[in-house]
């Protein structure tokens, strides 16, 4: 069979597709040293200024999230796949189990004194609408296929839990953040309170990977001519959602080092007694 060159537009295309891909390496590469960076400062101020007594969940999760980003880093082409592959897993689900904590961690600082009844309506209807939602975006596997008496259906299993958690927690995550920002400041989540600072950052996350996950979901079907392009706007995306990462770091480092409203009235108070 003869094989004919591939054509000249196809060869810049490709072309174009590889200078872009090297660009976007080069700048995810600085990203991950400046979001691994502003992690450590963030764990240095919510020890330093004693915010990690208060937030003891979001502060684990921090440091869990840098963790993984070393170990990926560390072990990354330095060991067998599998093994590999069992570690990361395992800190996806790890975090995924964190960030429900957070998210439960969040809503109990910023609505205190809330009647019980109203917490548990708002929250089952919270948990109903995430539910659905998550139910109707993106496939689901065949359960039968899945093998689970074999390690790869086990691995395959932790996988699906660590991408179907990291959506529900970010659907729970903008429910929260509505109501903190709608209700919060008739409660213990004004405006400057760390808990509303908190709850913005974690909301802007959660809304560039939900952004994130519909354009994967809305190109999960294309042509093969369709594909440079395809997959050059899902690195965009990515790359945008790195970057609201590092976005939200510095504005906890910053929100978090600063003292709430009211904070140096009362320190003030208790020393003069």
């Amino acid at each position: 069979m003869t094989h004919f060159p591939p054509g000249p537009d196809k060869v810049q295309m490709q072309l174009s597709f590889e200078f872009f891909a090297q660009q976007i390496a080069t700048i995810e590469r600085i990203i991950w040293t400046l979001t691994f960076a502003a992690e450590l400062v963030l764990l240095v101020v919510l020890v330093g200024r004693d915010r990690a007594r208060r937030y003891p969940w979001f502060t684990a999760g921090i440091a869990l999230f840098a963790l993984r980003m070393m170990a990926e880093e560390l072990l990354k082409g330095r060991m067998a796949n599998l093994p590999y592959g069992v570690i990361t897993l395992t800190l996806a689900d790890l975090g995924v189990i964190l960030a429900l904590l957070v998210v439960v961690e969040m809503a109990r600082s910023a609505f205190v004194g809330v009647q019980r009844s109203i917490c548990i309506v708002n929250t089952v209807g919270l948990l109903l609408l995430a539910g659905g939602l998550l139910t109707v975006m993106g496939p689901w596997p065949v359960w039968k296929n899945l093998a689970l008496d074999s390690l790869l259906g086990k691995l395959l299993l932790m996988q699906l839990a660590a991408q179907k958690g990291e959506l529900l927690i970010a659907l729970l995550t903008v429910g929260l953040g509505l109501l903190v920002v709608l209700f919060g400041r008739h409660y213990k989540a004004g405006w400057r309170s760390h808990t509303q600072s908190i709850v913005i950052g974690l909301f802007a996350l959660a809304v560039s990977l939900l952004a994130l996950e519909v354009v994967v979901l809305r190109t999960f079907h294309f042509t093969q001519a369709e594909s440079a392009s395809v997959m050059r706007l899902r690195l965009s995306f990515a790359f945008a959602h790195e970057l609201v990462f590092l976005a939200a770091l510095v504005w906890w480092i910053v929100w978090l080092w600063l003292d709430e409203p009211g904070a140096v009235v009362v320190a003030a108070t208790e020393e003069k007694r």
